[in-house]
């Protein structure tokens, strides 16, 4: 569910070019020209004025708002005018880099897309980066990590509702057993947490937390500061309550000492055409402050009136 508001009457997308043209001309650039175009428009419309601003300007209009604009607001531009699975692939690849490495986004990427989202995001990364996803995972992580994010970002689960009762209960004995015996990077444990639709998990977890009186994620729990254990927590959230573990994230980015921009501009620009409405729910019941306020309070500039439109202000 999108937050995004696209206005009634939208210009032409020449119209459009013209403006953010304007935007760039004289001495300065208007920031807030480009912000009540780009805010406003969704990822098709996004897609037609890049297309056009290279066809009628002769120059990629990344590259323009690269040359124009600096800092925050300029990374948040670019991922928001980045095609979803360009944007997917940038981060994957920035997330497997040799200084910026992140399991976590990884992860995000590969269990809070849809299965036809995930393999456009792993054909971007092909034309992009001229190599696949799969082998930058496998060369930038080892051990325990590897060998759940590898079949995680190579995984095309089934997408329907259906659901194999007796083998949600099955499945539910054996991930249970596994982590009795702490075997948490146990094949079996591994195999359905990265290959299972998100119905029939659903389903398993629902049946682990009625049979052995414990939701999933507090058994996993034990040792709080084990990185792999959380990574796995982690899966488990995204895959079953994306809206829990994006309130997570944005409620840890903004009451951080010191903002952490990288992680508040990757959740806003993903998430604002997707799920934000049910995040801003979220972050409301958890914290009883509208997620845009937190935002406007937290960060300043054109960087803040962007990520607050992209939030959606309706109560924000």
């Amino acid at each position: 569910m999108s937050s995004l508001t696209v206005p009634e009457s939208i210009p032409s997308v020449p119209e459009d070019c013209e403006q953010i043209r304007k935007a760039f001309a004289g001495w300065g650039t208007n920031e807030g020209l480009i912000i009540s175009i780009l805010a406003h428009r969704n990822a098709a419309q996004r897609k037609l004025i890049r297309q056009a601003y290279a066809e009628t300007y002769g120059e990629d209009l990344l590259k323009a708002l690269d040359k124009e604009l600096s800092s925050d607001f300029e990374r948040v531009v670019l991922l928001w005018t980045l095609d979803p699975a360009e944007r997917d692939a940038l981060l994957a690849h920035e997330a497997t880099g040799r200084w910026t490495s992140s399991n976590q986004v990884l992860m995000e990427i590969a269990c809070t897309r849809s299965s036809h989202e995930l393999l456009l995001a792993r054909q971007a990364y092909h034309a992009r980066f001229k190599k696949s996803l799969e082998e930058d995972v496998a060369c930038h992580t080892t051990g325990d990590f590897r060998k759940v994010l590898l079949p995680l970002v190579s995984s095309y689960r089934y997408e329907g509702f259906e659901v194999n009762k007796t083998l949600a209960k099955s499945e539910a004995k054996i991930l249970h057993e596994k982590i009795s015996e702490k075997a948490y990077n146990d094949e079996e444990l591994i195999r359905i947490l990265t290959t299972r639709s998100k119905a029939q998990l659903n389903a398993t977890l629902n049946h682990y937390n009625n049979e052995f009186g414990n939701a999933i994620t507090k058994d996993l729990k034990t040792e709080p500061k084990d990185d792999f254990l959380a990574l796995l927590r982690a899966i488990i959230k995204c895959l079953t309550y994306p809206e829990k573990y994006f309130e997570k994230v944005l409620r840890l980015a903004i009451n951080k000492t010191g903002t952490d921009e990288g992680a508040l501009t990757r959740v806003v620009t993903t998430r604002a055409e997707i799920d934000m409405k049910h995040i801003k729910e979220e972050y409301y019941r958890r914290n009883s402050v509208p997620l845009g306020h937190a935002i406007a309070k937290d960060s300043s500039g054109d960087y803040e009136k962007l990520l607050v439109a992209l939030v959606g202000n309706e109560n924000a």
